[in-house]
């Protein structure tokens, strides 16, 4: 009884030794010998001679891999980085400097790496130079999951200051406090175990940015690698399964200005009505067997989904079959600057889990391996 609670003792403490897995909070002086591993994120990112520029919000890296440490390399621009080690989450990395990172203590056998990134970066795209593996260790195969939703809209796609405790936000606390991993996206395609792309940018609109500010809306800027429409078109084969998108937020909210483009609200509304149905024909040309989700609040008294369910309802009219309207009431949006919180965001993810399981033949016939 003794020498097997000696063992069992001894075994205890050899399991402990690899029990925490560590996370350099700084860059560090990369070993000799290390080996670049290629990856392909689902991420629309951009090739160059430091490695992947990407911009887009909701962008992750995976590794696979057998061994005791990896590393990863990062570049230039400002993140929060979410690292996690066989879904254990480690310490956050808020604005890491360009380097590499090292990953150690951890268990010998079969890990996988998933590096995720938190936040929206409007003034310019992030760099990441990709994985590296020492002698020692293997990488092994990242198999593409069988499911696939694409999340397309504005701040509240984004996750704007969704962690907030306040409505009252400096521009810096809505930086801080967002986090498009809790976003409803990233929460429906964990739920479906399914890749995912998030293309949303805060304040945009579909022919109206908020408060009518000069950049370019969101269906202009959605064809592009990057935010810039000067950057590259998309080519990448991407077909997802599911399209959930909720765009208006922006167009209605503020009374229009002087000098805008249109003389009266109802001249507004027609051309929002227009340009989103033309969108979202763009959206099923780009992905023809896709079901389209098209989601909206009440929010602007009622403005924002009255518009979007007509643009709906006349792709419906037209003979769209693979679209459907889900109107959002009752969010609390205590997040930042009156954003959704949360509690608001499972609401969302919720309802639109609701609607999606209401047309189980969206999905292949083999479920999701990963």
């Amino acid at each position: 009884m003794l020498r097997l609670s000696l063992a069992t003792s001894a075994l205890g403490l050899c399991l402990s030794a690899w029990a925490a897995p560590q996370l350099s909070p700084q860059p560090v002086q990369a070993p000799a010998g290390l080996s670049a591993i290629a990856s392909t994120p689902v991420a629309r990112s951009l090739p160059g001679e430091s490695g992947l520029a990407y911009q887009w919000p909701g962008a992750y890296f995976e590794l696979n891999f057998e061994g005791n440490s990896a590393y990863f390399q990062l570049g230039e621009g400002a993140a929060i980085m979410r690292v996690s080690v066989d879904g254990q989450a480690l310490p956050l990395l808020t604005k890491p400097a360009a380097g590499v990172y090292a990953v150690s203590e951890l268990a010998p056998g079969t890990h996988a790496l998933r590096l995720e990134v938190l936040t929206e970066h409007q003034a310019g795209p992030n760099g990441f130079g990709g994985f590296l593996l020492p002698a020692d260790a293997k990488a092994l195969p990242v198999p593409p999951r069988a499911r696939r939703i694409e999340f397309i809209g504005d701040s509240h796609t984004v996750g704007y200051g969704n962690t907030s405790s306040s409505r009252d936000c400096t521009q810096d606390e809505v930086w801080a406090t967002t986090d498009n991993t809790l976003a409803y996206g990233p929460i429906i395609a964990r739920h479906y175990n399914a890749d995912y792309r998030v293309t949303a940018i805060s304040g945009r609109g579909v022919v109206r940015n908020y408060d009518g500010f000069a950049a370019p809306k969101l269906p202009e800027a959605y064809p592009h690698t990057l935010l810039d429409p000067a950057s590259p078109r998309d080519t990448s084969d991407w077909q997802p399964q599911v399209v959930a998108m909720a765009l208006g937020t922006n167009d209605f909210p503020t009374p229009l200005k002087a000098g805008e483009a249109w003389p009266t609200r109802e001249a507004l509304q027609a051309d929002f009505r227009q340009r989103y149905g033309e969108f979202l024909l763009q959206l099923r040309a780009r992905y023809p067997q896709a079901l389209l989700v098209v989601w909206a609040t009440d929010g602007a008294a009622g403005e924002i989904l009255t518009q979007a369910a007509a643009a709906v309802q006349q792709l419906q009219r037209d003979g769209e079959r693979r679209i459907r309207l889900v109107p959002l009431h009752g969010l609390d949006m205590m997040g930042c600057h009156w954003h959704p919180s949360l509690a608001d965001h499972r609401k969302i993810a919720k309802t639109l889990v609701s609607l999606i399981d209401a047309e189980p033949e969206v999905w292949p016939a083999t479920p999701s391996a990963r």
